[in-house]
């Protein structure tokens, strides 16, 4: 395959375009000598005549010609690719990896995304749906570029450490109760007078120290009737009578389809999950890490 020098096919083009070996020496500053040696040497290199003689000027062999179709194609192509990295370096393009738990997706993310096609649309975000437990391990695999999880508390600042995370929401915790269960219809409802029923919530992770801190933060240990990571599987037992659960606001719209289940604000000490957004230290200054997050906060406002 031939060696191309994209110098030598820029001279090629401006002569084209010019007319004449002096006109195009003088448009890239260069001596008449040093272009016909440029153009002799690219002839060589590709096997053809580029050039022949017209009077006292030269003109374009019909294999220059067929080269320039090509040149121009390729030219345009690095045109395109200077521009990009410069908006790179601007922070105006780039592909940020997002790894989110299932509720945040639709609530956080793709509200995001949105926004930022308008304000940034050279930036992609690519969406990787993951359990908020794992979120941390993705980022540390460099498999994600910023990770939303969540926690019982929002985390407090420190120096150093693998990560940095910024609060992004406190999403209050709503309670779930049957229909039809004696409560439902309580008057200021509290946590504490769920003490005595069934809990129905996640085995292990964030969400299960999540209903644990909010329990225990009312004054008891709540009973682990049932475990079930999905809200889907959560609030069809708790439609069945199997137990009560905790729900944030962000994932409660799942509950208006099921006429059994009672979805009711808690009316004093009302527990909240908070939303993390965490980047790999350093990353935050990335600037197009910092408008992904900058969509995300407007997010959240929204």
């Amino acid at each position: 395959m031939t060696e191309w020098d994209i110098k030598k096919l820029q001279i090629l083009r401006t002569l084209n375009e010019r007319g004449t070996v002096t006109a195009t020496a003088q448009v890239l500053l260069m001596t008449p000598s040093a272009v016909s040696q440029q153009l002799s040497n690219l002839a060589k290199q590709v096997g053809v005549p580029l050039l022949e003689a017209h009077g006292r000027r030269v003109r374009l062999t019909g294999a220059a010609r067929l080269l320039l179709r090509h040149a121009d194609a390729v030219l345009a192509q690095l045109e395109r690719a200077d521009a990009e990295l410069a908006a790179y370096a601007k922070g105006e393009a780039g592909e940020v990896r997002v790894g989110a738990f299932a509720t945040a997706v639709p609530a956080l993310v793709v509200p995001a995304v949105r926004a930022l096609r308008g304000a940034h649309p050279g930036i992609s975000v690519r969406v990787r749906e993951a359990e908020a437990g794992e979120a941390y391990d993705l980022l540390a695999a460099g498999d994600v570029d910023l990770a939303l999880s969540l926690a019982a508390q929002a985390p407090r600042e420190f120096e150093g450490g693998r990560f940095t995370q910024v609060t992004l929401l406190a999403d209050p915790l709503d309670v779930a109760l049957p229909r039809d269960h004696p409560l439902a219809r309580t008057a200021a409802l509290r946590l504490a007078d769920l003490a005595s029923e069934p809990w129905i919530f996640g085995g292990s992770g964030p969400w299960s120290e999540i209903t644990r801190t909010a329990c225990e933060a009312a004054g008891f240990v709540p009973e682990q009737a049932h475990s079930a990571a999905g809200w889907e599987a959560i609030l069809a037992m708790v439609e069945a009578g199997m137990g009560v659960a905790l729900v944030p606001r962000m994932a409660g719209a799942g509950a208006f389809g099921r006429s059994g289940v009672a979805m009711r604000e808690l009316a004093a000490d009302r527990p909240r999950r908070h939303v993390i957004a965490a980047v790999r230290r350093g990353a935050e200054a990335s600037p197009t890490v910092s408008h992904v997050l900058a969509a995300l906060r407007g997010a959240t406002r929204a």
